[in-house]
């Protein structure tokens, strides 16, 4: 049986024109610090020459060039600039897209659009530039930096290779970056944290790897595209402070719990997990996802009972549970969902399902433990399971963060006294033998299709079908007038956060 699972698409090939012109006239802020494109091109970026090239230049003037031609304003001087360093560390063309990257006019290079710009109407610039599927073998330069003005990068399902460069930290309006199927490696891209109008960031099908910055899930992203890398570590605790509408990270390595911060996450549409090595339960918060239409967290290593909550999300029409380590009972408020069409929870350990998930369009529960059902798991092979009891508390997952304490005023508006000293013949400068307690706090817990359009060479996917601290007592601060008269202050207890 196939199970599909849509994400977003886009057809830039009929709308390209005024998705630049929606973009560049809906940012922020305009850039008007751009330098001078000769002496400091990079806003202080060092650029260091490379051993198998040149920088472009004019009688050994770096980034130069030849004064002769004839080049409309300083904008496109710069896009100049950038796109003769990039033809120059282009390796292979097969279709030869950079072939007519020759002259001043850069707008009319091929995969390059030009748009009037931002602060200076007048003026064209460089918007956008689209190479999709163009099977360039290459790099990426740092004179990429001098486009300044650039809306859109679409460059992907190409053999573009190596790091990011950080001069992208200049492209300030930049607000589509599309690096997907091609061999760019190492740890996330930082850089692109730090673009203030990014909303739409594919980076899948490459080879970056290591743990994702927390910055990431602060910006105000819509679509993030991370699946077929080789990510690990597990999610960091502000995951569900992400904005998006559409997330995927299927197919990495990422591994741990699923956040419970996920259940901010309110304008989240599709959310796609699979193929990871996450391992804990699934936590209730998930029920808070009233928007969410796909939610795939197949091929994990997913255990416990389902949460009663999932039975709130109105919105589910894709649930994809298949291949993790789930028991208990498929309750009825699951499979009666008003818009759920697919339910997979093949390959798990439910030893119960409601008939009303017989009753949906396509459902999967083979090799489970449901006597009466067909292509069921053995008898052993469920009592060696389920006679072991599943405690998510073992996971060590944080636990949701606590409403604060209600604090409560003395009823005589008086602060907290102890009575006076007895009366002795010296006053006593002794502290209180005990001082009064605070209460407790609370313990803390131990410790689209998915692919794009690959080229020919591209690996394929597999066939498949908050944490916050524990809250901390701040202690009040004094008032300025004590009611209480000759009575003692209580000393302040240690304020510091349980230990873990």
């Amino acid at each position: 049986m196939h199970y599909h699972f849509s994400v977003h698409s886009s057809c830039l090939n009929t709308l390209f024109y005024p998705i630049i012109f929606l973009i560049l006239f809906n940012a922020a802020s305009t850039t008007n610090q751009i330098s001078n494109y000769i002496d400091h091109p990079f806003g202080g970026i060092a650029i260091e020459t490379s051993n198998s090239r040149k920088l472009l230049s004019y009688k050994g003037d770096v980034l130069a060039i030849n004064p002769s031609l004839s080049i409309e304003n300083f904008r496109l001087k710069n896009a100049y600039i950038a796109l003769q360093a990039w033809k120059e560390v282009i390796l292979s063309d097969p279709y030869n897209i950079t072939q007519n990257w020759v002259g001043s006019n850069v707008c009319n290079y091929t995969g390059v659009f030009c748009s009037p710009s931002l602060d200076q109407p007048s003026e064209l610039t460089v918007s956008g530039i689209d190479i999709n599927h163009g099977d360039i073998a290459g790099k990426l330069p740092h004179e990429l930096g001098l486009l300044f003005d650039i809306a859109l990068i679409h460059i992907n399902s190409n053999r573009f290779c190596g790091t990011i460069p950080e001069s992208f930290l200049n492209l300030k309006l930049l607000f589509e970056l599309d690096l997907s199927n091609n061999r760019f490696v190492g740890k996330f891209p930082d850089v692109v944290v730090q673009m203030p109008n990014l909303k739409f960031l594919d980076l899948r099908f490459n080879e970056f790897e290591g743990a994702l910055p927390k910055q990431l899930f602060e910006r105000d992203l819509d679509a993030l595209f991370i699946n077929n890398n080789r990510f690990s570590f597990a999610l960091p605790d502000n995951f569900g402070n992400s904005p998006v509408s559409v997330m995927v990270l299927a197919n990495n390595n990422f591994v741990g719990c699923v956040p419970f911060s996920i259940g901010k996450m309110v304008r989240l549409n599709e959310l796609l997990l699979l193929n990871n090595k996450f391992h804990s339960c699934l936590p209730n918060e998930i029920g808070m996802l009233k928007n969410v239409t796909v939610f795939d967290i197949s091929y994990n290593e997913m255990m416990g009972t389902l949460p009663d909550s999932i039975g709130g999300m109105m919105s589910l029409e894709q649930l994809n549970l298949g291949h993790n380590m789930f028991s208990g009972m498929i309750s009825s408020n699951i499979c009666t969902l008003p818009n759920l069409e697919n339910f997979v929870y093949e390959h798990n350990y439910f030893s119960e399902e409601s008939p009303a998930c017989l009753n949906l369009n396509a459902f999967a529960d083979q090799q489970n433990c449901l006597r009466g059902r067909p292509m069921q798991r053995s008898a052993l092979d469920c009592q060696r399971f389920l006679s072991n009891e599943v405690d998510c508390t073992t996971f060590k997952c944080a636990l949701p963060p606590s409403p604060p304490p209600p604090t409560t005023p003395p009823q005589n508006n008086c602060c907290i006294c102890f009575p006076p000293p007895s009366p002795s013949p010296l006053p006593s400068t002794e502290p209180p033998s005990s001082p009064l307690p605070l209460p407790a706090p609370s313990a803390s817990p131990s410790p689209p299709s998915i692919s794009p359009s690959p080229s020919p060479s591209s690996p394929q996917p597999p066939d498949l079908p908050s944490l916050s601290p524990s809250p901390s007592f701040v202690e009040p601060p004094l008032p300025s007038h004590l009611p209480c008269e000759n009575q003692r202050i209580p000393s302040s207890q240690d304020m510091s956060y349980p230990s873990p």
